[in-house]
């Protein structure tokens, strides 16, 4: 990242952007172009509501992040129908199925991993679902691309976006979009999508090998070096190594329940666990905030919960560069403090 800048509309940029590009293809398995934006995965959430077509929208929430994408929604005055899980569930397919066939959406928004909850939607059906109402389908993967299954192309999704700073292991700072040909065709037809976040520039500048807008050069210069990492492991050893952090964690829990003698358990259930965050339900009477604190005095950083569920939730982030040889001592301590924080004595 220390590397000297360089002009971003020069030869040396645009042979850096190719090369961006084939690996975050590589990534996201798509042959479309990828979109490089210097700005939060806020801002192309924002953007995919701007550039969809015209019409209502359908939200699908069961999470803090889920919630905030129909809150953007609704900012960018469209008209937003919202379909609600309980926090740590998915949306029941059948629900979306009969909303969908009650009223004609433009578009449905959903979150892929909500880092809320840790719950993992399945975003091929929720697509599926869309198209046989002629509905597009926007989906947030913000902790899932690089740490989950997902096969841009092979599913036929329409919209895809995420941020550096998850699975990714990037500093944050860029948001990544990919949108089939289908999308872009019907953005073409929004007259008021806005500039900085338009796709069709977005694509006419990547056909250059160029951004739009004057790119965060430092944090691509870092996306390069873990990229060419990425493609060292292989996406798919790459999901599989974020499987099995998330199955050892909750072996680990599963163990540490009677060890510790305290009332705690992941929240999604088994059927629907992300692979890259998993949130712990914590017992009445323990803080969140406190069990934090226990950890950081032995060595690590662990997540407090997320909006409602922030005082009554833990969450432990298995993602990016970590490895099981990492996560393992973390788990220990975690499990130490839990212990401490909740007066057990040894």
């Amino acid at each position: 990242m220390t590397r000297p800048m360089i002009a971003h509309r020069g030869k040396a940029f645009e042979e850096l952007f190719a090369r961006l590009e084939a690996g975050l293809r590589d990534v996201l398995l798509t042959a479309r172009p990828v979109y490089i934006s210097t700005s939060s995965a806020s801002g192309l959430m924002e953007g995919a509501v701007r550039n969809a077509p015209s019409g209502p929208l359908l939200a699908l929430v069961n999470g803090a992040f889920s919630s905030r994408f129909a809150k953007i929604a609704k900012a960018c005055a469209r008209d937003v129908d919202v379909v609600e899980a309980p926090w740590g569930k998915t949306v029941d397919l059948s629900d979306v199925e009969r909303r969908l066939a009650a009223r004609r959406y433009a578009a449905v928004t959903v979150v892929h991993s909500e880092t809320s909850t840790g719950a993992l939607t399945d975003v091929r059906a929720v697509t599926e679902l869309a198209h046989r109402q002629g509905a597009l389908c926007i989906v947030d993967s913000v902790s899932g691309v690089a740490g989950a299954e997902l096969r841009f192309d092979a599913w036929g999704l329409d919209f895809v976006l995420t941020g550096s700073q998850k699975a990714l292991a990037l500093p944050p700072g860029l948001a990544f979009g990919v949108a089939s040909s289908e999308f872009v065709r019907r953005a073409r037809e929004v007259m008021d999508r806005g500039l900085y976040f338009d796709v069709v520039e977005f694509e006419e500048f990547a056909a250059k090998n160029q951004t739009p807008a004057t790119p965060a050069l430092s944090l691509l210069y870092a996306l390069d070096a873990q990229l060419a990492d990425i493609l060292r492991e292989g996406i798919e050893r790459r999901w599989e190594r974020h499987a099995a952090m998330r199955d050892a964690t909750t072996a680990w829990l599963k163990r540490a329940v009677t060890r510790v003698d305290l009332d705690v358990s992941i929240l999604a259930p088994d059927s629907a666990r992300s692979p890259t965050v998993t949130t712990i339900t914590l017992p009445e009477g323990l803080k969140s905030a406190d069990v934090v604190a226990a950890v950081a005095r032995r060595g690590f950083v662990i997540g407090g919960g997320y909006g409602k569920l922030k005082d009554t939730t833990i969450r432990i982030g298995h993602m990016g560069d970590h490895t099981m040889e990492t996560l393992r001592p973390c788990l220990a301590e975690c499990e130490d403090a839990l212990r401490d924080v909740g007066g057990i004595k040894w």
